[in-house]
């Protein structure tokens, strides 16, 4: 009887030890951080909520004339209610107790038009309303408000393209493209001068576009933001953007 005791109180105690364990892992360790953008992700965005249409066995390899070309560009595109956008940030910090954590914030309130006209990306503004950054911790949350981007007096970021940009005549014919735009980004009242890779696609006659960009923090006055639970925060990060545009009629 008392090795039996024994062995129920050895199987109770193991049991509650992997029990604190996961609850240790689960509500400190664990890094539930969205992954970054990525192109097939955003495509994914949208052809979850619609019913994909299949595309020509010879699509992704015909060569579209310049006809082609603008009758499945040229225009003016705005967001979607399609698919998922947001722009938002990515930043290495440590954390009292926890450790070296990614936070990752982002926030679905942006505005952004793209023109396109004879095969060429002519114009581009993205705004982002960085009062709606959200991440996995209010407290961070509200930190942004006041310390590091300090939202409430700089509400916004904006990217605006300087020039025309050519675009490969291959995203009519429904290939992914990458390329490079180049302009102007505001952040923290700041501006500079950026090239931000991009990646592209059309997915049922919509325009996903997804890019990334590293910020090093003090270009911008962007000073280290304090808590009593934060140890130190990267001087970089990363803003990150994904669009689904529509062609306005």
């Amino acid at each position: 009887m008392t090795r039996r005791r024994l062995l129920i109180g050895g199987g109770a105690a193991a049991a509650l030890i992997a029990l604190l364990i996961f609850l240790l892992w689960w509500f400190l360790l664990r890094d539930d951080a969205p992954p970054a953008v990525t192109l097939p992700a955003a495509v994914s965005s949208v052809e979850d909520g619609a019913t994909a249409t299949a595309r020509p066995a010879s699509a992704a390899t015909a060569s579209p004339t310049p006809d082609a070309v603008a009758a499945a560009l040229d225009g003016v595109w705005t967001l979607s209610g399609q698919g998922e956008s947001f722009a938002g940030y990515r930043v290495e910090e440590e954390l009292a107790t926890i450790g070296y954590k990614e936070a990752v914030g982002r926030t679905p309130a942006i505005e952004a038009s793209v023109t396109i006209a004879g095969g060429e990306l002519v114009a581009a503004t993205i705004t982002a309303d960085l009062r709606g950054l959200k991440s996995d911790d209010s407290r961070r949350d509200g930190a942004l408000r006041r310390q590091a981007l300090e939202t409430n007096d700089f509400p916004t970021a904006t990217f605006a393209l300087e020039g025309p940009l050519a675009i490969p005549a291959g995203l009519a014919a429904g290939e992914s493209v990458a390329l490079s735009a180049d302009g102007s980004f505001t952040l923290h009242g700041v501006t500079r001068t950026v090239a931000i890779p991009i990646e592209a696609e059309l997915a049922d006659g919509l325009l996903v576009v997804v890019g990334s960009l590293p910020v090093l923090f003090a270009d911008y006055g962007i000073a280290q933001p304090r808590s009593p639970i934060l140890v130190s925060v990267e001087d970089n990060g990363v803003m990150e953007f994904q669009l689904v545009l529509a062609r306005e009629p």
